[in-house]
């Protein structure tokens, strides 16, 4: 049985993300990417360039953590956790990514830092199913 676009490309992002964010692996990072990104984010320089090499300056304990990934044809959205980058909070984010003939396209993010339980007006993690 063959997977449905959906399925590939949500694989896709899972795949893609573990290997620039987790491993670091820029030159298999570049089959991922575009040359010809476009980045819509406010906090990365603009390409796929600009993405790298923001990666390339946080500290080597960057750890993520995908969480609820949900596609529509060539959008995916994944719900995860950036932490060990240096901030007083990890960043609980929704990525936003175009994925087009098997290759990101394009991206747009929303960025929230993570609440601790006493912060969390709702008493419920942001991510997961408890406070870090």
């Amino acid at each position: 049985m063959s997977q449905t676009t959906q399925e590939k490309n949500k694989a896709f992002v899972l795949e893609a993300f573990d290997v620039l964010f987790n491993r670091r692996d820029y030159a298999a990072a570049e089959r991922y990417w575009s040359p010809d990104y476009i980045q819509h984010s406010a906090h990365i320089a603009p390409g796929r360039d600009g993405l790298f090499n923001l990666v390339r300056s946080l500290p080597p304990t960057l750890k993520y953590e995908p969480g609820v990934i949900v596609a529509d044809g060539e959008f995916v959205i994944v719900h995860g956790r950036f932490s060990g980058f240096g901030a007083p909070a990890s960043w609980i984010t929704a990525d936003i990514l175009r994925v087009e003939n098997d290759i990101f396209v394009e991206h747009w993010d929303v960025i929230q830092d993570e609440a601790t339980q006493e912060q969390s007006k709702s008493g419920r993690p942001m991510f997961g199913n408890s406070f870090p």
